[in-house]
Parts: C-alpha cells; structure tokens; sequence
C-alpha cells in the first residue's frame, strides 16, 4: 500500500470521505447534480488521491446518491422518465468510451480539463433562466437529441467522473425548454445507468477506491433528499449563485493544484 492508500483507511480518512459525502448528497440535490463537482476535487485535495482514482470513486459514488434523488424528486412528480431514458441510452456507452479514455490521459490534462468544465458550468448557470412552468414535450427530433446528449454526458461522466448532471440540467432548460425541477430529476434518473457502466469500467482498470466510494455514496444519501426539498423552496437563480460561488472556489483549488503539479516536473 502507498501512503496515501494507508491514509484513506484510517479514521480521519474515513470521516473525511463521509464529510464529502454529506456535502455531496446535499448540492446533488438541491441542484440534480451526481456530486462529482465536489467529490473529485476534495479527494484530491484533502485525501491526495490521484486525478484518474478520484474520478473512478467518484463514479461509483454517485449510484446510491442518484437513486435517492429520483426517488424525492419523483415523489414530487418531477422525473421525465422516458426522456430520461433516453439520455441513459447514450451515457451508457458514452461512460465506456469515458473510462477507456481515463487511463491514456495525463493527470496534469485532466485536472485542467476539470477547471475549463466548472467554468462552462459556472457561465451555464447565468445563461439559464430557470423556471418551474415548462414542459418537456417529446418527438422524433429532440428523442434522437436525447440520446446524443446522453452519449457526450457520458463520455464525460467517465472521463472526469461526474455524473454529468451539470451537463445535462442546463441542456434540458436551455435547449428542451424543461423545468428546472423537472431537469434535475430526470438528471438523476440518467445518472444510474451511466455510472455504473462507467464504474464497471473503473473497476476493470483499477481505478475505483470501493471503501472510500461507499463511504461518500452512503454518507450522500443521508442528505440528497434534504437537498431535492430545499430544491423546491430555494429561489431558482439565488441557488445558481451559491452554486457557482462554491465552483469558483473549487476550481481556483485545482488549478493551483494543475500548476504546482507542473512546475514540480
């Protein structure tokens, strides 16, 4: 075992992972995001896990967090089923296509690819204007959408382990006119399948931390339905403020992190 694996296992590191998982479970539902978002960089930062290691966990992480999510939000009546379905068709493959790409990619790149992501999402969530009225209505052309969409959200999900709700949320709002509520629940219910295929594939390569994943996953749980009702009573933009404040701060850490990792070459 190297240190850092030893680290993992001690109780300081097994409180850590539950902490991430608490605050993970909580944005997963207040903004229908998987918690990748905040669980690969605190990994990384406060448990020195690898780029490629953080991304695996985080994966697996996301299953239990999700499954609860749907289940709040679709008590709600606010999950897009077949819709979501759709999106899970493509992510399917697109989280195979994510993990086989994981190993062959610098960790200096990844992280970096991490911060030019958050930026994305952070804009994303000024661009969107959030509201609980519209409707999802489905044809031919946007079902055929769907499934493109699910596909990129799952490469993705795979690459830089995300469950790809922060990709998927602000798609649905902008482009299929969803509503906000609507598009976090039916972001969840994608996520499911995508992260396990993507996590099988981790697996296979050695690059999931199953003791440290379930102790995020489960932790998570305890707080994504608390998260999925402050969903239903936050103001919609005050909440992408908050969110993107939290994002900018984690993505100042991982580039700090991308260029002392750089110049330590």
């Amino acid at each position: 075992m190297t240190p850092s694996h030893i680290a993992r296992r001690t109780p300081r590191g097994i409180a850590l992972c539950i902490g991430i998982g608490l605050l993970a479970g909580l944005l997963s539902g207040l903004f229908g995001v998987g918690g990748g978002t905040v669980v690969v960089p605190l990994l990384v930062l406060l448990l020195g896990f690898d780029q490629r290691l953080a991304a695996g966990t985080s994966l697996a992480a996301i299953v239990p967090t999700a499954a609860v999510g749907v289940i709040s939000y679709g008590l709600n009546d606010a999950v897009a089923w077949i819709p979501a379905l759709l999106l899970a068709v493509g992510a399917v493959g697109g989280a195979q296509i994510g993990t086989w790409l994981l190993p062959k990619v610098s960790q200096t790149i990844l992280r970096w690819i991490f911060v030019g992501f958050l930026v994305i999402v952070i804009v994303s969530l000024f661009v969107v204007i959030p509201s609980r009225d519209a409707q999802l209505e489905l044809m031919w052309g946007n079902g055929i959408a769907l499934v493109v969409l699910g596909l990129a959200t799952g490469t993705v999900s795979g690459l830089i382990g995300v469950g790809g709700g922060i990709i998927v949320v602000p798609a649905l709002m902008m482009v299929f006119g969803t509503s906000d509520l609507v598009a976090k629940g039916t972001s969840l219910l994608m996520m499911i399948p995508a992260a396990i295929s993507g996590t099988i594939g981790n697996l296979r390569r050695g690059n999931v931390d199953l003791v440290a994943a379930a102790s995020v996953g489960l932790a998570a749980c305890t707080t994504t339905a608390l998260g999925a009702w402050l969903a239903t009573v936050v103001d919609p933009f005050a909440g992408n403020v908050l969110f993107a404040i939290f994002l900018v701060f984690i993505g100042a850490q991982m580039a700090v992190k991308a260029v002392r990792a750089r110049r330590t070459r």
